[in-house]
């Protein structure tokens, strides 16, 4: 299962993208976060649904010191995750 999450609030400059990374790879999912230019975060993950669904909880609560306002999410084609490999910083240096 291959899912696509915009988070949007007081995500960027908290450390909010490190938050994912350890959630994700904790959960043994394949895929990325990166900031969006709007002030949002965006996530790209493939795995299991339970997995996911963890995934989903842990963005909702988001990191100590940020806020999370919404997360939109859209379930994409399994082609989509194809190519994705062990969960990584978009971004990041």
């Amino acid at each position: 299962m291959v899912q696509h999450f915009l988070v949007k609030g007081r995500v960027q400059g908290v450390g909010f993208r490190w938050f994912v990374h350890r959630e994700a790879a904790e959960l043994g999912l394949r895929g990325w976060v990166r900031n969006t230019p709007d002030g949002h975060v965006e996530v790209l993950a493939a795995g299991e649904p339970d997995q996911l669904k963890d995934l989903l909880l842990a963005l909702g609560q988001g990191s100590r010191g940020s806020r999370v306002d919404e997360v939109i999410e859209h379930e994409l084609d399994e082609s989509e995750g194809a190519a994705l490999k062990e969960f990584e910083i978009e971004g990041a240096w």
